[in-house]
Parts: structure tokens; sequence; C-alpha cells
């Protein structure tokens, strides 16, 4: 045991890595470094420039401003302490060399020394340093002497720099002096008057201009930019201009690069005539050359492209822009061969992923090339306008999209937002360049496009989506770039980039606006839930939670709000592991921010409250920073119950909470808590209208969702109802005619008139048809027992009424109804109909028809039946409806 705890002590001082290696300070080094504790500031100050150590020196240069800036010791300081600082830096290091530099600067920025001790004391210094022998000491003067000039008046600049400067540019002084010299009268030229740049600074520009060494040729040629807003147009078109085109020309490339990037500075300058006859003419045959060379300054054409052909866009002819439209798609495919862009094509057609090429089979002046003639599509897309996009750079568009080196596949999706925005209401074309981008396998290109795909999406959307509605179709073109989105995911989880991924899910939130309810349901609120779940990173959890939260607020159908709360308060709230439990109290703050009050009492408040029961302290310890929120929610007397739940919950932590951390927070909850005053309900409106008005909003839109629901399901109850009366109705008419069709009866022939409205019989209507066989079709309504039970009450009817017509026939009717009808027929016909038959004058009453002759051919109440045909029917059948025998026939003979 003795030797295992000893080496787990070894193993434990190992890892004890912030130990520092070497041993500690001698007593002599504490000594040295320290500093009696009763001196002043300014003392000290001057004891340890002149025998302190190096970094307490470098800790009195870095200190110089503060010294200054105390109106106490500021004299005492430039008597004493800059004097000595000046006269350390003679031979001080690098390190107190670059601190003195910014020091310097910063107490002129600060304006801590007058303008005439700081050119005496400091700005001496600067020149001095200018030269030094360490290159980067040098140069980092020489850019505290730029800043300076800014700051300083031109008549100091004229006095104590012009002079000075003048001399280094002389071929006599080094190289580095005269670059000095080239940086400084490109800073100083915009402070003087055109003579004077005319007479005392232009003799030196034209010289260096034709200096032998070819760093200081581009190093003024990139200054005579300034030089020339200095003189004005005139002097520069006739000393300038002829410099510059030499340059242009020159044979180095670096010297030609800095030549093309002052022409497209001076652009603004330059009148029409001198674009027209110089300008242009040397940049065509600039580019010409820099594409049949290939060499270093095609990048540099690329890059500066877009700035020169919106500069001089007003002054080119249509062949002439037709041109740089030509020469821009060249540089968009250098360095891809034919083959190698068919093999790309091919590849494209197979799958919709881009690989990407080995970096070492490409040429490193190519891929910048084309790099940076993709950064420069939104200019080029300024140049050619909407309208001929589709003809000019469509294609090109969508093979920069494609290219197989991932960096410019990358850069094209940095700008695919502006590109969208300029393109309008045709954005719909980009549609398959933006879903290949989205399943792209690089982790750059997806940042770049997800990072604007909320403004890439709103320019999808069109004008509609400020207004939150959008039409169907809008929504189905979209079909399938909802889906590239979220499959991007897999691509970003993989790495472990959690700003990327947080800001995927961030993006979720406005696919609201684009989305139909089913697909935000079904589809986005999956992979929220699923990320809330698995999501390492705390930032992503949070913008999961509140992109689900925001989606969740929209869904118009009740049912399934309800369902996602319920299964947040479920997997999170009563969730087995701590960190789900801790993530909801989050979710809780974010649904306080997002919805109602009222939403949050509903569904959150009583369940968060149970958290105060949480075996994990931490649970608790976060529910307490929670409790004064929840209090501001209630409002008195409808939350009386939510208010006496709040108050047990706050007793039980104060009285049965052990551990020490929970217990000061709940403590300072509970003051906060007593600070909060409960709103009235009564008072609410008048003294806290304003506070309540978003509240107020936001409850109306979560009421208004409830009513559109309610109305959507009014329509299609309505619309349901007219389908089934829709269908009831071809039913009835389908059996309608089919009853027309298979009836026997036959119906008035066309141009008679209804004999029941006019009152006449047609002499044409035959009776001379077997009924016998006629079966009755009912209407659907109508039922054979309830048609018995109305034809008692119509026979009772018809018979109290002075208008009805008899039921008893008269003799000779038979003679007089039709051909078929019998006179034995017509006679046990009335003999059945007599007074003492009850039953037979109800069936008779039935048809709704008279016994007269002059009725026998009006419509009955379901049928065409006569009545002659309805008295043959009732003849031949007995009194309950049913055929009589042979005996009962010869009984009632014998009764006759």
């Amino acid at each position: 045991m003795d030797k295992t705890t000893t080496s787990l002590a070894d193993d434990l001082q190992d890892l004890q890595l912030d130990r520092p290696t070497e041993g500690l300070k001698s007593t002599e080094e504490l000594e040295k470094l320290t500093v009696d504790e009763q001196l002043s500031d300014i003392e000290r100050a001057v004891y340890l420039l002149s025998s302190g150590q190096e970094v307490q020196r470098i800790s009195v240069i870095h200190n110089l401003p503060d010294l200054l800036r105390d109106t106490e010791s500021h004299d005492e300081c430039m008597r004493r302490v800059v004097p000595k600082v000046r006269e350390v830096l003679y031979v001080a290091q690098t390190e107190m060399q670059l601190a003195a530099s910014s020091a310097f600067l910063q107490i002129l920025q600060k304006n801590l020394v007058p303008i005439q001790n700081y050119t005496q004391t400091f700005l001496q210094t600067i020149l001095n340093s200018v030269d030094a022998r360490d290159p980067d000491v040098a140069s980092a003067w020489l850019d505290t002497l730029l800043d300076v000039i800014d700051l300083l008046p031109k008549d100091i600049i004229k006095k104590e720099i012009l002079n000075i400067a003048i001399a280094k540019g002389q071929l006599s002084q080094a190289v580095h002096s005269r670059l000095s010299c080239c940086k400084i009268l490109g800073k100083i030229a915009t402070k003087f008057e055109p003579f004077v740049i005319k007479k005392e600074i232009l003799p030196v520009v034209q010289s260096l201009c034709q200096d032998v060494d070819y760093e200081v040729r581009g190093c003024m040629c990139r200054q005579l930019d300034c030089v020339a807003r200095g003189l004005g147009l005139e002097p520069t078109k006739s000393a300038i201009l002829p410099e510059l085109v030499e340059l242009t020309n020159d044979e180095e490339g670096f010297v030609r690069t800095a030549g093309l990037e002052t022409v497209v500075s001076i652009l603004s300058l330059l009148d029409e005539d001198t674009c027209n006859n110089t300008i242009i003419p040397l940049v065509c045959k600039f580019c010409q050359q820099a594409m049949q060379n290939e060499d270093s300054t095609l990048p540099v054409v690329a890059k500066q492209l877009g700035r020169l052909a919106h500069g001089l866009q007003a002054h080119l002819t249509d062949e002439q822009k037709q041109w740089f439209v030509d020469y821009y798609r060249k540089l968009c495919k250098v360095g891809l061969s034919s083959e190698r862009a068919k093999n790309t094509k091919e590849a494209d057609s197979e799958q919709t992923k881009v690989t990407d090429m080995p970096q070492s089979e490409e040429d490193d002046s190519c891929l910048e090339c084309r790099k940076n003639a993709a950064f420069n599509f939104p200019a080029m897309f300024v140049f050619v306008g909407p309208k001929h996009f589709k003809i000019d750079l469509l294609g090109i568009f969508s093979s920069l999209c494609k290219d197989p080196n991932s960096q410019v596949r990358k850069t094209v999706a940095s700008g695919f937002h502006e590109v969208t925005k300029l393109l309008g209401s045709q954005v719909h074309i980009l549609q398959p360049d933006l879903i290949n981008l989205l399943k792209d396998d690089s982790i750059d290109v997806l940042r770049g496009i997800l990072t604007n795909i909320v403004d890439i999406l709103d320019s999808f959307l069109g004008s509609s989506s400020s207004n939150h509605t959008l039409s169907e179709a809008k929504m189905n073109s979209l079909g399938e770039v909802i889906p590239a989105i979220l499959a991007s995911d897999e691509v970003v989880s993989s790495c472990n980039n959690w700003r990327l991924q947080e800001e995927l899910m961030t993006s979720l939130a406005s696919l609201t606006r684009c989305c139909t309810n089913e697909v935000l349901y079904t589809k986005v609120i999956p992979v929220l839930f699923n990320k809330l779940k698995t999501a390492r990173a705390l930032p992503v959890r949070h913008a999961c939670a509140r992109s689900s939260l925001i989606i969740i607020r929209t869904l118009k159908k009740l049912e399934q709000r309800e369902e996602l709360v319920n299964r947040l308060v479920t997997e999170f709230c009563q969730g087995r592991s701590c960190h789900q439990r801790s993530l909801f109290i989050d979710i809780c703050k974010f649904v306080i921010e997002l919805y109602s009050k009222t939403f949050f009492k509903k569904y959150f408040y009583e369940v968060v409250l149970e958290l105060h029961k949480d075996p994990v302290p931490n649970i608790r310890l976060r529910l307490c920073s929670l409790l004064p929120p929840l209090k501001r929610l209630i409002k008195l007397p409808t939350d009386r119950n939510l208010l006496q739940q709040l108050d047990l919950c706050v007793r039980k932590l104060l009285v049965a909470e052990k551990d020490k951390d929970v217990q000061n927070a709940i403590k300072l909850a509970v003051e906060e808590l007593d600070k909060i005053h409960v709103q009235m309900e009564s008072l609410s409106r008048r003294m806290l209208f304003e506070q309540d008005l978003v509240d107020q909003k936001k409850e109306d839109e979560e009421k208004l969702l409830i009513e559109l629901e309610e109305k959507d399901q009014k329509r299609e109850e309505e619309a349901a109802e007219k389908k089934k009366g829709e269908k009831r109705n071809s039913v009835t008419s389908a059996a309608a005619k089919k009853g027309d069709n298979g009836s026997k009866i036959p119906g008035p022939r066309k141009g008679t008139k209804n004999l029941a409205v006019s009152g006449t019989t047609s002499p044409n209507t035959s009776t001379s048809k077997d009924l016998t066989s006629f079966k009755f079709i009912y209407p659907p309504y109508l039922q054979p027992e309830d048609l018995q039970n109305r034809q008692g009450k119509n026979s009772i009817a018809k018979s109290k009424s002075t208008n009805s017509l008899s039921q008893i026939p008269r003799r000779g009717s038979g003679s007089k109804t039709g051909s078929g009808t019998s006179k034995g027929a017509a006679a046990r016909s009335g003999a059945l109909q007599a007074p003492g038959s009850a039953g037979t004058s109800s069936r008779g009453s039935m048809t709704g028809l008279a016994s007269s002759p002059n009725n026998s051919g009006r419509r009955g109440s379901f049928g065409n039946v006569s009545n002659t045909e309805t008295s043959s029917v009732k003849s031949s059948k007995g009194s309950n409806g049913a055929v009589p025998s042979t005996k009962e026939k010869i009984n009632r003979k014998k009764s006759k």
C-alpha cells in the first residue's frame, strides 16, 4: 500500500504542468528588482531607467503617457524622465524600441504635450530612429512617423519633415532610405498646395519613378495616387500619366501590378477623354498580356477587374463591355483544361456533391486567379445588369459553384447572398447552385453559405416575406432547398466548429416564413429536438431551444403545439439527465421572452416549480435565479394559486435546503422577491400599460392562431357537408333517371299541359297497361311504413273537406276511363268502394285522385297513375290489399 501511494503521489506531482521549470529567483536577483517604496513615481522612473533591468525600463516607457497625464508631475517628467528615455533608446533593444514608438504616438494622440515641445523632443527622436539598422525597428518608427504626420500642422511638416524626406530620396542614399522617402512623400503630398507639390515634391517623385531599383519604382508607383490628388487633373495628365503608363509596361511584374492598382485608384480623378484615349487602351493591353503570359500579374488583374469595369462603365461602348465580360469568363476558367472541365462536368452529372482537387495538382497562381474572379462576381453582375445575367453570367456562376477547388467554392458561397439580392425576381434560377453548395462536403464552403442563409432565403421569398404571408407556389419552389439545409447539419456536426453549428440552428428559425405547417412539424422540429439532446456545446443547445420555441409559436394547429410543449416538459423537465433538467430552466427563460405571460403560466409555471425537489443541487441553484421572473408574471386575483405555490416553493428551499451555495442563492432571491410588487388586474391597464403592451401583443397573436384554426375547421366542415350534399344529390338524380327509364308508366307527352293544373283531360291518355306488375319506387326520405301512417290521415282530412272529391265512383265510369278497363271491373270497383268498406276508401284516397272520369288523367302524389288504373287495381284486391281467392269472389256475388 505504501509503495502504491508513493507512486501515485509521484505521478500527480509529475502532472503539475503549471509549475515553472526554472528555479526560483535568488536573493541577489530579488534585491536588484526591489525598489524603495518611499520613492515618488518620477524618482522611481529615473532610477529604473538608469540602473534597472530591461523589463523595468520597458515598463517605465509603457507608463510614460500616464506620467505626462498627471498635471502635478508633468513638468518634472518632461525635465527628468523624457531626456533619460531618449538617452536609453540609443542603445535599447528591439522590444524597448517598439514600446517607445507606441508611447510617443499615444502622447501626440492624447495631446499630453504642446506641439512645439513635441516637435523639439519626440519628433526628433522619431526622425532619427527611422534610419535604424534593424529593419523591424526602422519599419516601426516609420509607421509612427506616418501616423504623426496626420496629426501635425502643415508648417511644422514643411519645416521639419519635408527637407529630410527629399534628402532621403536622393540616388546616393540607401535603398531603404529611398523607400522611406516614397512613403513620406505620398503622405505629405495631400498636405500642401498644388504649386508647392509641383515645385518641391514632383521632381523627386519623377526621379524615384525612374529609379534603378524595382522596389523603389513599385513603392513610388503606389504613392502616385496621393500625389495626383494633391496636384489636380491637368498636372496629373501632363506629369503623372506618362510615368504611370511607363510603369505599367515595366519589365518587372511587381512594378506592373503596382501600376495597375494605381490606375484603378485614380479613375475617379480622370475625365472622359483621358479614359477613352489613354486608360481604356492601356487596361485592355495590360489584361491581354497578362492572359497570354499567365504570370504573377494575372491574379492582380482578376482582383482589380471588378473595380476597373465599374469605374470605366460610363465610358465603354457595347463592344468593349462585351470584351470585359468575355475576359472575365476566361479568368474564371484559368487553370482548368478542357479535359479537366469535361471530367468535372461528368462527375457533377453523376453526383451532386463536389469533391476537392488535390492541392498539388493545381498551380497557386491559377487558383488565386479563379478565387479573385469569384470574389469579383457581384461587381461584374452590377456591370452586366440583371437583364443580361442569364445569358452572360449564369453559366460561369454555376461553374464557379462547382469548381474543383474548395477555396473557390468558399469564395462564391460567401458572396452568394449579394448575388441573390441583385437578381431580384429572377432569383429562382440560382436554386440548383444553392442546393449544390448546401450539399458540399467542405466545412469552409458550408460556413460561407450558412452564415448568410437567412438573407438568401429572404431574397428567394421576395417582398412577401415582409408580410409573413407566402403563396403555396413559393413554398413549393423551396421544397428542395429546405431538405438541403437540414442535410447540411450532418457535415457541420462532424466538425468541432460549434459556432457554425450555432449559426445553423439559429438560422432554422427563419424557416417559418418559407415552410408549410406540415414541413415544420415533420422535418424541422425533429432535427431541432434531436440536436437539443445530442449537441455538446451549450450555445448550440440554446440556439436549438430558441429556434424550436419560435417554430412552435407559429404552428397553426393547437394539438401540435401542445404535443411539442408536453414533449419539452416530459423529456427535459422530467428527464433523467441533470443536464436536460438544467437546460429546461434555460428553455423557461426563452419562453418568458418569446411567449405571453398567460401561455407560460398555463404550461410551464407549475412544472418548473417542481424542480425545487430536484436531488441535484445545481438544478436547485439555477432555479433560484428564475424565481424573481416568475413573480413578475403573476397578476392578482387570478393568479392567487400560483403565488401561493411560489411562496411554498421558497419556504421549502429556505427551510429544507442543506447546500450552502443554494442557501446563499435563495437568500439573494428572497431579497429580490421582496422588492417586486405583484400586479393587480384592475390597476395593470392604467399603471403598467406600457410595460404590458408587448405581452398583450404576444397574447393577441396566440389567440389569433386559435381563431384561425377554428375558422379553418369550420371551412373544412362546411366543405365536407357541401361535398356530401353534392354526392347525395348526384345519387338521387341518378336514381331518378334510372327510375324514369325503368318505369312502364308513360309520362306526359311534350306539348301537353299538366292536367292537375289545367283541369282538363287528355284525349290521348292510355290506361290499357296492366299495373299489377308495377313496383312503386319510394323516395329515400319516405318509407312504406311512414306512408301507411300518412294514408289514414289524408283520407280523413279529404272526407271532411268540402273541396275534396268524392271517393265513391259513379255508375258507368268504367266505360269512360279508357280502352283497357271493362264494365264488370268498373262495377266491382264501385262495389268495393261502398261506404261500408272503410279500408278500401282509405286505400283509394292514397292516390290523391278523384273517381270522376274528368279527373282520370291527373297526376298522383307519387306517380303518373290515372284514376281508372288505380280503381282497377283496387277492385282486384281485397280489403287487406291482397288478391282475392275464387271462394271470396263467389261469396261476393252471392252477397250482391
